[in-house]
């Protein structure tokens, strides 16, 4: 008979197995998250992450007051391990997060445009990634200057006391801050489900912004703060609408980039400014593997050259290397233009929120009313508790010598006060206060000084007490204290601010090359880019019927253009943004290719090189001005340059000094003209009127200019001059010429 087979025994059925089992008990995940993860979260934060309406984090008000009650507002500086011993009386953490803490706040660091601490030693740099901080056994710090304000009247009740982590001492919830810090500086944090990026802005411009915001709540904000500042510098590419929703919203970005300057004599690049937003070896490691990797090829070598003066990035370029183009290139390949994330979160009586500029000046300004109105009140309070003195010592001068005699009368000390009380009528308060005064105080004249105080300390109180009903009273007293951290802690800007419409993007998929081509403009505004080999090739250059040519000269596909117009304007065009053009077309109207005012038209073009030339301005009146090319010149590579020479008179001609050379005026009334361009002097005000060439005489005008090289003249002697201003000699029919006979005609 075969055996039955027994049945397989369960895990559960083991006893040890079975009371595991038991004692795990099932919940729902969602609860196990609200009892578990939620304390955490908030902790986080409330109590780490997120900055609170005074612009601090616990970490950082823990130890500035800490370092407030060491006295080291106004003492000499100590070493930074003894601060940090002492911070951790009220921060639990580990010595090394309060140092931290303390390099971010300091001025060696650099981290914040209005530092705290203010510190001796070696702090590093926030612009190094690998430039590390001493030891704290080897530094030294205090507070800086400006925490006078941020800890204005902290000891009269201006805000909360609350115990610290072990309850042995008092710590403030919030520091009293007499300006908005919140906005002044710089902050990050990253909390559980949520984070926080606050730029910094300018100390001056912020104050300036909430004293305007006080008077009128709907100002515009962006009079008074343009744009937010950086320690590090750099320019910021402003563009109204992002900066507006930021504002508005506490959200958006924009953009940074470094300065730079090019050194033509070394043939570098210098930069000495970069983003706040990253470090001088990460641009570095990223140009290296550019290089590397053959995406760039203009760069011989790039150095850090840092040193006690400041921040040193120096590229060294390869010949014949356009260093605007090499900068547009790194700006949009590595960190030397990076953008910057906005997010104004911000803890407000203990919930985050999300706020614009103009929301945040409205939570602190209410916050700084509440403040200040605790500060007047303890003064009220104060006050009133010495007038009851003094009233209750009134009362002793009227019969001094009876005072004393109850005192001596009483047997017992502890029933002195007593006494004195059913002797004179007053309270207990008063009592104590006359039972202590001195044996030598106890006569008439001292009583007397001492009451006459009264009557300046009801004027006082009935003041406080008009003060805290009126919150005009107290907005004023806001704007009072603005006023004086302006006049006493001035801030220079440091970061400058370049407008998007100025900023010229590079094309990355473009590849310019370079050719040498022919330029033609005709007189009402075509324009032609014709290569040699085609030019070559073609017959008669094309024109619309009525028109012609007005200025033709070399030049190469990589250079720049300067297209000056009759409205004082001057727009500046690559060639390379040019298609290449045959003599059989009419060419690109520049009007519409650069986008012109209406009714705005060409009158000449020129190839400005590196810059380095000067250029003759003439005009219609017959005054010149010379002019240095480099006024027209743009790192920012804006394409349209206003008030770009003077407006009093039209130009007529616009000539391009590589050297000195003679140049021949031709006048209406058929005069001409010679001189040498090195009798004009070199002005450098783009508006300047220049200086007289041709005398003045009723309906005389500048016709036309030429090189005299250019020209059909053939006895000079009779036009040449040594000096200016000149009337010219009538022009010989033989120094006309058809060519010459047509410009006057015109």
């Amino acid at each position: 008979m075969a055996r039955k087979k027994e049945p397989e025994k369960k895990k559960f059925d083991n006893p040890a197995v079975v009371g595991l089992h038991a004692a795990v008990t099932e919940q729902p995940i969602t609860r196990t998250l609200e009892t578990n993860f939620m304390p955490y979260a908030m902790s986080v934060i409330v109590s780490r992450a997120i900055p609170e309406i005074d612009g601090f984090k616990p970490s950082h008000r823990k130890l500035l007051y800490t370092m407030y009650k060491m006295g080291l507002l106004k003492g000499a500086r100590t070493k930074s391990a003894n601060i940090v011993g002492q911070t951790m009386r009220l921060n639990p953490h580990g010595d090394a997060a309060i140092y931290e803490t303390m390099v971010r706040l300091s001025t060696g660091y650099q981290a914040l445009l209005t530092p705290f601490v203010d510190s001796k030693g070696n702090f590093g740099k926030v612009y190094s990634r690998d430039m590390s901080y001493a030891a704290s056994r080897y530094t030294e710090a205090r507070l800086s200057a400006i925490c006078a304000e941020v800890f204005r009247d902290i000891d009269r009740d201006t805000v909360d006391l609350v115990d610290n982590y072990d309850g042995s001492m008092k710590e403030p919830s919030l520091l009293p801050t007499a300006f908005p810090n919140v906005l002044v500086s710089a902050n990050s944090g990253i909390a559980a489900g949520m984070a926080s990026q606050i730029c910094g802005f300018n100390l001056n411009e912020v104050c300036e912004t909430t004293i305007a915001y006080l008077k009128d709540p709907d100002c515009d904000l962006f009079t008074t703060l343009p744009a937010p500042d950086f320690p590090t510098g750099g320019e910021l590419i402003f563009d109204r609408a992002e900066m507006e929703n930021i504002y508005r919203t506490g959200r958006g970005s924009f953009k940074l980039r470094a300065k730079w300057r090019f050194v033509q004599k070394e043939n570098i690049i210098e930069i000495f400014e970069i983003p706040y937003t990253t470090t001088s070896e990460a641009v570095i490691d990223k140009v290296a593997d550019l290089i590397k990797s053959g995406k760039i090829r203009e760069i011989n070598d790039m150095r850090d050259e840092t040193d006690l003066s400041g921040l040193r990035l120096a590229i060294d370029l390869k010949r014949g290397v356009d260093p605007e183009k090499l900068m547009q290139k790194l700006f949009r390949m590595t960190t030397l233009q990076d953008a910057f994330p906005c997010n104004f979160n911000i803890l407000v009586a203990g919930n985050p929120r999300v706020m614009g500029v103009r929301e945040i000046l409205e939570e602190w300004t209410a916050w700084r009313m509440e403040c200040v109105r605790r500060r007047v009140y303890h003064e009220l309070q104060k006050k009133r508790e010495k007038l009851h003195l003094l009233k209750g010592l009134q009362q002793i001068l009227l019969d001094i010598d009876k005072a004393i005699a109850i005192i001596r009368g009483t047997e017992l000390e502890e029933d002195v006060v007593p006494n004195l009380m059913m002797g004179f009528g007053i309270d207990q308060i008063q009592a104590e206060y006359v039972a202590e005064i001195k044996l030598r105080n106890i006569n008439r004249e001292y009583i007397l000084k001492r009451t006459e105080e009264t009557d300046e300390l009801e004027k006082e109180i009935a003041d406080l007490e008009d003060t805290l009903k009126n919150r005009r009273r107290i907005r004023s007293v806001i704007v009072d204290e603005l006023r004086q951290i302006n006049k006493k802690y001035p801030t220079p800007r440091k970061t400058a601010i370049v407008y998007s419409h100025e900023v010229e993007e590079l094309n990355e998929t473009e590849t310019v090359e370079d050719y040498p081509v022919t330029l033609f403009l005709s007189r009402e505004g075509y324009f032609k880019k014709i290569t040699a080999q085609s030019l070559r090739m073609s017959g008669e250059q094309k024109y619309k019927e009525g028109d012609g040519l007005r200025v033709s000269f070399e030049s190469s596909n990589r250079s720049d253009l300067l297209v000056f117009t009759d409205r004082q304007q001057v727009y500046k065009l690559r060639l390379s943004e040019m298609e290449d053009s045959k003599a059989s077309l009419l060419g690109a109207y520049l009007p519409a290719k650069l986008q012109m005012d209406e009714g705005e038209s060409v009158i000449t073009m020129l190839d400005p090189g590196d810059y380095s030339a000067n250029v003759l301005l003439l005009f219609e009146n017959g005054k010149a001005a010379r002019l240095p090319l480099s006024v027209y010149a743009t790192k920012t590579n804006r394409k349209k340059l206003v008030n770009a020479f003077s407006d009093k008179s039209p130009l007529v001609e616009v000539l391009l000094l590589t050297e000195e050379k003679d140049i021949a005026l031709f006048t209406s009334d058929g005069r001409a003209i010679v001189f040498n361009s090195s009798l004009l002097q070199e002005k450098s005000s783009r508006s300047t009127q220049g200086v007289a060439v041709m005398a003045a005489k009723a309906r005389r005008t500048l016709s036309a200019a030429k090189p005299l090289a250019d020209t059909a003249i053939q006895t000079v002697s009779r036009y040449r001059v040594r000096s200016l201003p000149a009337s010219g000699a009538l022009l010989k029919p033989e120094d006309r010429g058809e060519k010459q006979l047509s410009l006057i005609e015109e």
